[in-house]
């Protein structure tokens, strides 16, 4: 199979795999080339897959969706991350999704200051009209 990962500013991840292990809604589920065609929801988590030598890959994920169409599977998540190890997997994840938290929180208050002084000069302008 394929595996192929999307983020919003770049293809994350385009490689040949023997196996893929995912997160959803409803807990872990695995596909195989054989595996019927689906599509679900993917949680935050762990992304493992094995590739075409049999070695085991893991890669953190943000929320997203994966869509499994004939020997090609499609994963469009937010964020991911890669480490060589599990273990710095963990603190990969914590550091960019950390960092990302960060940056949104800013955005989302610059974005109710644009507001609130966009709805103030309205009403002024309005009371003077």
């Amino acid at each position: 199979m394929n595996l192929k990962i999307l983020l919003p500013s770049k293809v994350f991840l385009d490689t040949e795999v023997r196996k893929v292990v995912a997160e959803g809604q409803d807990g872990s589920f695995g596909l195989l080339p054989a595996h019927v065609d689906m599509v679900a929801a993917l949680n935050p988590g762990i992304l493992s897959f094995e590739d075409a030598t049999g070695e085991e890959r893991f890669l953190g994920v943000d929320k997203g969706i994966l869509v499994k169409r004939k020997d090609e599977v499609l994963i469009s998540v937010r964020n991911a991350v890669s480490a060589e190890k599990l273990g710095d997997l963990r603190r990969a994840v914590e550091e960019e999704f950390l960092v990302q938290d960060e940056r949104e929180k800013k955005v989302r208050s610059s974005m109710a200051r644009l507001e609130a002084g966009f709805a103030r000069r309205f009403l002024e302008y309005q009371k003077n009209a």
